[in-house]
């Protein structure tokens, strides 16, 4: 099966997580793609495939060399962000992409268009494979799961290919920060893995933000408006307040490569209470600090001014910046650059703005840096996917076999 239909068959799988929800996996909807997933492992000569009780889908490639090598590990996602829907998707394929806008969906008049995403002309006469523009496409991180399962099946059907033992995993919950919560790194058995989660052909990632949420609660007083003064407290009021001491400079929109930032990712709220949810990123770790001391530091001036209680600040970290894990093991690093380089790829080393399951599974004692899977525009309508690129990520991961046997 070539790699882009064996992800067209996991696009059909909602596997959308649920944000805020203890239970992994969030949404029992993934152990459908989980299931399936141990059935094909199991059909194409992977044994001992397995799905434990969360969820998490472990498998084995057993090693044909009687040398001693390391164990390898490849690790993909199964479930899709929560930022768009999942469900219903309906992908469809620019066949030899020539370099002009793609209209998704007539209909709606939804767009691509290389104006914005310059990208796009990267791409001229390729496959592209998109959205219908009203769902995210889930190469995010379905791509990077067809990707490892081509990659093994190639490895069975040409044994005179040497090779290490080969441990695979795919896990629940990415998208909302859980997924290597219940990750079993000690059954996994890898000396050290790469998850298969990142973006444009040839990238290579081992640096990652420092990440937290903070959840600011504003409880204010509400009083008839005619007889307001000097005792309504206007929630609302405290919250805009609250943001605008904020450095301005420090969002998403204003901010790239190393540069931090604070988002403010929903508001809800009325005269009584209001709740700020934001997420903090930095790659620094000091000035990943800073920006949560000064969450702590304008809440504590908000309540001098306003009342003890006023505001309520909840930081929690979510992960680290997995660069000091990896840099005692640079060799991960290296061999994914030269085997990009042994089969005509351009390796580009770039800093992660977000995280992945191998910046947890780093700090859980499992080196594991990230490698590109060919997606772009994750979590949004206008997700797209080459299929060369996906034909040489496959290429790509085998070469890494290679190179360590």
């Amino acid at each position: 099966m070539k790699v882009h239909e064996r992800f067209l068959n996991y696009v059909n799988f909602d596997t959308q997580s649920v944000e805020d929800v203890e239970a992994i996996p969030s949404s029992e909807k993934q152990k459908v793609l989980a299931a399936f997933l141990v059935e094909e492992m199991k059909q194409i000569g992977i044994k001992d495939a397995y799905m434990d009780e969360h969820g998490y889908v472990y498998g084995t490639l057993a090693k044909n060399t009687e040398k001693q090598v390391s164990v390898i590990g490849f690790i993909a996602h199964m479930d899709t962000s929560p930022d768009m829907p999942g469900n219903d998707i309906k992908p469809k394929i620019i066949h030899n992409y020539d370099g002009s806008d793609i209209v998704l969906n007539e209909e709606k008049n939804i767009v691509m268009k290389t104006s914005v995403f310059e990208h796009l002309l990267n791409y001229v006469g390729n496959d592209l494979i998109v959205t219908d523009g009203t769902t995210l496409l889930g190469a995010d991180d379905k791509a990077g799961i067809a990707e490892i399962m081509s990659m093994a099946e190639f490895l069975i059907n040409n044994p005179d290919i040497e090779h290490g033992t080969v441990k695979i995993g795919f896990t629940p919950d990415e998208e909302v920060g859980n997924g290597a919560n219940l990750f079993n790194v000690e059954d996994f058995g890898a000396d050290f893995a790469y998850t298969v989660d990142g973006g444009a052909l040839g990238e290579i990632e081992y640096e990652n933000f420092n990440a937290a949420s903070a959840k600011v609660t504003i409880n204010g007083a509400n009083i008839h408006p005619g007889s307001a003064k000097n005792k309504m407290k206007n929630s609302i009021l405290i919250a805009m307040e609250f943001q605008s001491m904020l450095p301005v400079h420090e969002t998403p929109d204003n901010t790239e490569n190393y540069e931090g930032f604070n988002h403010l990712n929903d508001i809800s709220g009325d005269v009584e209470k209001t709740n700020l949810n934001y997420i903090v990123r930095d790659h620094d770790t000091d000035k990943f600090n800073i920006k949560k001391e000064r969450f702590i530091k304008i809440s504590n001036y908000l309540n001098e001014k306003y009342g003890e209680g006023t505001v309520v600040v909840e930081l929690k970290d979510s992960y680290y910046n997995m660069k000091e894990k990896i840099l005692p093991h640079m060799h991960i690093v290296e061999t994914a650059q030269t085997a990009m380089k042994n089969i005509g790829i351009e390796p580009e080393v770039v800093p992660i703005r977000g995280g992945t399951d191998g910046a947890r599974l780093s700090y859980m004692g499992l080196p594991c840096p990230n490698l590109c899977t060919g997606g772009h525009n994750y979590h949004g309508r206008y997700e797209y996917v080459p299929i060369q690129s996906m034909e040489k990520t496959v290429e790509l991961l085998t070469e890494i076999v290679k190179l360590y046997a």
